[in-house]
C-alpha cells in the first residue's frame, strides 16, 4: 500500500490541468487501485491511498498525473506494509 502526498508548488497552473487530474483520479478509482483521495489541511495539496500495485507501477502512475507532469505539485510516495487493520480493511493485510 502506498500513500502519495501531493504538495502544491504552483497553484497558478492548477486550474488549467484540474480536469486531467480529476480524470486521473477517476481512472484509479475505476480500476480499484485508489482507495481514498482527499485534500491536505490548509489547502496545501492532496493525498491518494493506492493499493495493489508494485512500487514501479505506482511511480509510473503518479508521474502520469497531470498535476505532477505539469509541475503543479510535487509527489512524495510513502510505502506502507500494513500488518494490522480494522476488520473493514483486512484486505490490506493479506
Amino acid at each position: 500500500m502506498f500513500v502519495v502526498l501531493l504538495k502544491f508548488i504552483d497553484r497558478g497552473k492548477a486550474a488549467g490541468v484540474l480536469a486531467g487530474h480529476k480524470a486521473w483520479l477517476d481512472e484509479g478509482f475505476a480500476e480499484g487501485r485508489f482507495l481514498l483521495a482527499g485534500s491536505l489541511a490548509a489547502g496545501q495539496g492532496g493525498t491518494v491511498f493506492i493499493h495493489g500495485l508494485s512500487e514501479e507501477d505506482v511511480e509510473r502512475r503518479v508521474t502520469a498525473d497531470p498535476f505532477v507532469a505539469q509541475g503543479v505539485v510535487t509527489a512524495e510516495i510513502v510505502k506502507i506494509t500494513p500488518n494490522r487493520a480494522d476488520a473493514r480493511l483486512d484486505f490490506l493485510t493479506k
